[in-house]
């Protein structure tokens, strides 16, 4: 059974509790839709040819408002607006993306052989062990890139017996 389908079959543990966060499930679930909705539709050419189209209106209504400070002011609000919205919506969304991703590569480390498992949930270290960290894995990939050029030249060292360049040269020994 996959890890998803172990999720979704787990028994909750107290009722009472599952019950009064119902109403904050559904409520965090409708937002999680509402953000997943507006971010996707915010990052279409739809959207950007809205917002072009609301601004070149703005702009070419000017001189019938005398470019007055209430003009002004109606763009400068409604973009003050729209952008603070959406910063909370895309952050969500940025949110929920990360740790999808972090529990997609998490599995991948559980399941593959030789990986280093204290890797997973390597985003909740701070910043200075994440540094060492980083510091360690690169350490470990330069002493096996090391490792595999050494091999590879000692393999070009010792050919093996019987390859195309000694067939060669004694086909070129026996036609003499």
């Amino acid at each position: 059974m996959s890890t998803s389908e172990k999720i979704k079959t787990m028994p909750v543990a107290d009722e009472a509790a599952a019950s009064s966060e119902t109403g904050m499930n559904t409520l965090s679930r409708l937002f999680d839709h509402f953000a997943a909705h507006v971010t996707k539709w915010a990052g279409s050419s739809l959207a950007f040819g809205s917002a072009l189209l609301a601004v070149l209106v703005w702009g070419l209504s000017g001189p019938a408002f005398g470019y007055s400070g209430t003009w002004q002011l109606v763009i400068n609000t409604g973009t003050t607006i729209v952008t603070f919205l959406m910063v909370f919506l895309i952050q969500q969304s940025q949110n929920k993306d990360g740790r999808a991703l972090h529990l997609k590569l998490d599995e991948l480390l559980i399941a593959l052989k030789g990986a280093d498992e204290g890797l997973v949930d390597a985003e909740q270290l701070d910043e200075d062990k994440l540094r060492a960290l980083a510091a360690a894995c690169t350490a470990r990939a330069r002493k096996l890139a090391r490792s595999a050029r050494r091999e590879k030249r000692g393999s070009r060292r010792n050919p093996k017996r019987g390859s195309r360049g000694a067939a060669a040269r004694r086909g070129q020994a026996q036609s003499r």
